[in-house]
């Protein structure tokens, strides 16, 4: 499949082909984790004992108050913690959503499970057709393979959740098939178009 930048905030998906991949037709959101080139798995080169000392001396505690928001208008995420920010680990990455009233994310599918922990707000998700309510406290699982969408049922106030998964894991074992249905909406929430994620969070 190729990508091509019609505009500078928008791509459109193009001669992806037959199957799992296949072209949906719709154009994608500039959000970085889906335009811009990933490290989903790094390199170990070294020797073992310079690999050891340096996972050693990386840091334990990942602020995320000391990272930008990045996305929008009604989706935001920060990635603390993955292959490619934090070399702390290489099977697991987090990853913070923030959803504005009464917005919704991408629904999509992948091969890994996820834990989808829900710091503040209400809403629900659609697990390939059922819905499942939430709250903050709450944990949810996600299975492996579901198509699922995470949505902010809070006309008022913001959601936030954090997202734990093995996919870096999942991706090594080329168990990367992954596709998204539909993207977050590019207008804002009416009523919310002035919208910003939380600064202090």
């Amino acid at each position: 499949m190729s990508e091509t930048s019609d505009t500078r905030d928008t791509w459109v998906r193009k001669s992806a082909g037959v199957g799992h991949n296949s072209d949906t037709g719709e154009e994608v959101s500039a959000v970085e984790r889906w335009t811009k080139k990933r490290v989903f798995v790094r390199a170990l080169e070294g020797t073992y004992g310079d690999l050891v000392k340096d996972l050693f001396t990386q840091p334990r505690v990942y602020s995320t108050r000391d990272m930008k928001w990045k996305g929008g208008p009604s989706m935001y995420d920060k990635f603390p913690i993955n292959p490619q920010h934090a070399r702390i680990t290489q099977a697991i990455e987090t990853h913070i959503d923030v959803l504005a009233p009464g917005a919704y994310g991408q629904k999509h599918g992948h091969m890994n499970s996820a834990v989808f922990y829900v710091l503040k707000g209400r809403g629900y998700d659609i697990h390939d057709g059922r819905r499942i309510d939430w709250e903050a406290g709450d944990a949810l699982i996600v299975e492996n393979a579901c198509v699922h969408q995470h949505l902010n049922a809070d006309p008022d106030n913001d959601a936030i959740v954090m997202v734990a998964k093995a996919k870096p894991l999942f991706l090594f074992m080329h168990m990367m098939f992954q596709k998204v249905v539909t993207y977050p909406p590019k207008e804002p929430t009416p009523g919310h178009e002035d919208y910003q994620p939380p600064a202090d969070f």
